[in-house]
């Protein structure tokens, strides 16, 4: 391990050097007019792979955009570590708000500025680096596979099939995913939970056409005002949602969990200056961070109807839209939270008007015992990185596939990510510091050195 750190330090500016080669290509999945590019980052990561000496690589075609599989085996004895990550990124626009070009990287204050920086390119690729540095210097501590897919920031759809279809090449002990964030800077922490999703998108249509606002303004009902009214009373003063039955399933937080959440060092100042919020709101009884990562959640994320454009426009819309997401805790299954979410709004919608439901995407949420040989290897090699005991954390996102690998492939995930909230993901201007993909580097060939040993 000693002489893998050293290789990791000794090249520490080429490996920047080749993230941000990486960096360049922009693969969006989310817009077909990048599939040349998004096949072409993954054929990068594929040679990337060969070159550090893992002979079995492959791109393997799905539906959709390419898996890079690759696989490096020491011994029937050692364990197996399968590593995920992804390749593509998300749309860079709004373009203008960018310092720079956002697929051309830029170091500036020690930090990587291009789009993919830490989600997920970067993180991804501390682990690349990591066994490149101990397969230079001898051979890994444990058996190593690499998922990397071209699909999460698209909802990972055809991601389930391929680990039913390849269950078998799967196989391992554990997956380690670098794809979350550290509590704060230079506060070590590993996610022992995630929360689920469920994503609609919400119609409702009135008049067969806009129509002019002088004209039939007061007589006919506005699909706008009425959806308004909708999700205004999606949530009570409590801020508690108020779908039939969707606390039914919560797993509410225990009391070792809220001293856990009281223990952390949250700066809420400091949050609420990052968010540029004055005040919290949170569903009564909870605080900030519980509300965040461990209480489920109903928000919109986006509306519109009627004329949006420059200037004025008199018109009564015919339609209005609202796309509107869930953030789900354990026990909670998106199915079922679709399912209540359409009953309700079918329940309110209007007589002078009809209502179309998509359900667009969900996931699951998951908690992994913090127990686990895997996640006390982890904690032991952020603690010989960061000089102190990591905290265990719960996190407010999602990463459905964390679900599917349980559900699937019977595996528990090590979430040990190196972001942080601050750092512009699926925002301009993302970034990812340099300290911490190296950090992210040398806890990889720690934690592979430490399962090695543990006893499973």
């Amino acid at each position: 391990m000693d002489s893998a750190l050293t290789y990791a330090s000794d090249h520490a500016s080429r490996f920047v050097e080749e993230l941000k080669a990486w960096l360049r290509i922009p693969s969006i999945s989310t817009d077909p007019a990048h599939a040349p590019q998004v096949r072409q980052a993954a054929s990068w990561l594929a040679d990337n792979l060969r070159d550090i000496g893992i002979g079995s690589v492959e791109v393997i075609p799905t539906d959709g955009h390419p898996v890079v599989f690759a696989e490096h085996h020491v011994s029937d004895d050692a364990p197996t570590v399968l590593v995920y990550g992804h390749y593509d990124v998300q749309p860079p626009d709004p373009l203008e708000l960018w310092d720079a070009d956002p697929f051309e990287p830029v170091e500036r204050d020690g930090k990587l500025i291009a789009r993919g920086a830490a989600d997920d390119k970067g993180q991804a690729f501390m682990h690349v680096k990591a066994a490149e540095a101990v397969l230079a210097c001898g051979d890994s501590p444990v058996n190593l596979k690499f998922l990397v897919e071209g699909e999460e920031e698209n909802g990972s759809v055809h991601l389930p099939g391929f680990l039913r279809e390849h269950k078998d090449r799967l196989a391992a002990d554990v997956v380690l995913v670098s794809d979350t964030a550290l509590f704060a800077p230079g506060v070590p922490s590993i996610a022992y939970g995630l929360r689920g999703l469920a994503y609609v998108e919400v119609t409702l249509q009135g008049p067969k056409k806009d129509l002019h606002s002088g004209v039939y303004g007061g007589g006919v009902a506005n699909p706008i005002n009425a959806l308004a009214r909708m999700i205004a009373d999606l949530h009570d003063d409590d801020h508690r949602v108020t779908v039939d039955g969707f606390y039914d399933d919560v797993q509410d937080l225990s009391d070792d969990e809220r001293q856990q959440y009281a223990a952390l060092p949250f700066d809420e100042q400091a949050w609420k200056d990052e968010a540029g919020v004055t005040e919290t709101l949170t569903e009564k009884g909870y605080s900030a961070l519980e509300g965040t990562s461990g209480r489920p959640t109903l928000d919109c994320n986006g509306i519109w109807g009627g004329y949006t454009g420059e200037g004025a426009k008199t018109v009564l819309p015919a339609r209005a839209s609202a796309k509107i997401s869930c953030r789900l805790v354990p026990n909670q299954t998106p199915d079922d939270i679709t399912d209540k979410l359409r009953r309700h709004f079918e329940a309110h919608v209007p007589d002078t008007m009809t209502l179309t439901f998509t359900d667009l995407h969900g996931g699951h949420g998951v908690v992994v015992d913090t127990t686990a040989p895997a996640m006390q290897a982890a904690a032991e090699a952020l603690e010989a990185v960061f000089g102190q005991k990591p905290h265990f954390t719960r996190e407010g996102g999602s990463i459905p596939v964390v679900a599917d690998f349980k559900k699937i492939l019977g595996l528990d995930t090590v979430l040990m990510g190196f972001g942080l909230d601050s750092d512009s993901i699926h925002s301009p201007n993302e970034e990812f510091g340099l300290d911490r993909f190296h950090q992210g580097i040398e806890a990889s060939i720690r934690f592979m050195d430490a399962y090695a040993k543990q006893e499973r």
